[in-house]
């Protein structure tokens, strides 16, 4: 019995020193996303702010896309950006980049470059102007942050209350009807019968469009009414969900003309 004190007080000494690393760990996390949230909302005051006119010299729009203005300055300082997307009456206002040659290099990367807990939201590299489907990806982050909030789109109330994704690429603002959301996963290769829906970045031909938009009604967790047809432009959300291993919630919208 004579043992047992001694060792109870070591057991109580690394306890209450995991717990003080453990605090300590969340803190740093928590002010640390704090600082990245701030950032951002740096960047979106600086959406449209002035530029440097010899950067973006006047172009005949009816042969060369011409840059929206207000992501000129945004795009000089970085020009991974691809776009800015954004939800009414929520957290998700970021922009998006775009680096097809290192597709997930904004995974854990700031706008700046820094190093970052929540990176940026970032288009599949094997996305197109014309491939007629933006696939992003962004963190589930717990501070709620990042693309957290597309998992309340399980619920159909929330939809009506979010009906609208806005996406402004560089060149073109554009707003998004809300079609369907639905669990995934990121599937083994020997899977069968399942939808990779993050196979689907190019939708050019009308059979690969179809047969998206099919399994997406098909995997939808509720009827919001709203499909597609061919030719229309396409946005697909993605982040992580915690329902099983690898699991994914998944928004997909198609733009309003």
């Amino acid at each position: 019995m004579k043992y047992q004190k001694p060792l109870g007080i070591g057991v109580l000494i690394l306890s209450a020193g995991i717990f003080v690393f453990s605090a300590c760990r969340l803190a740093a996390y928590v002010m640390e996303n704090q600082a990245q949230e701030a950032a951002f909302e740096d960047l979106g005051k600086r959406v449209g702010a002035p530029s440097s006119a010899a950067a973006f010299p006047p172009a005949d729009k009816a042969t060369v896309p011409v840059m929206l203005p207000e992501y000129a300055a945004l795009y000089e300082e970085n020009p991974d950006l691809f776009g800015w997307l954004r939800i009414e009456g929520t957290k998700l206002d970021y922009p998006v980049m775009y680096t097809p040659d290192d597709p997930e290099y904004y995974l854990r990367r700031a706008f700046d470059r820094s190093d970052s807990v929540s990176g940026v939201p970032f288009l599949d590299g094997k996305c197109t102007e014309d491939g007629g489907n933006y696939l992003i990806y962004g963190h589930n982050m717990y501070s709620g942050t990042m693309f957290a909030c597309l998992l309340s789109y399980a619920q159909s109330d929330f939809y009506e209350e979010h009906p609208i994704i806005h996406f402004d690429t560089l060149f073109e603002q554009g707003e998004y009807e809300v079609m369907a959301a639905f669990y995934s996963k990121v599937y083994n290769s020997n899977d069968q019968n399942v939808f990779r829906y993050y196979q689907y970045t190019d939708l050019s031909a009308p059979d690969r469009f179809r047969e998206y938009i099919s399994q997406v009604e098909d995997a939808a967790l509720y009827d919001t009414g709203v499909t597609a047809q061919y030719d229309d432009q396409l946005l697909t959300l993605s982040t992580c969900s915690y329902h099983t291993a690898n699991g994914r919630f998944v928004v997909v919208a198609r733009k309003i003309d």
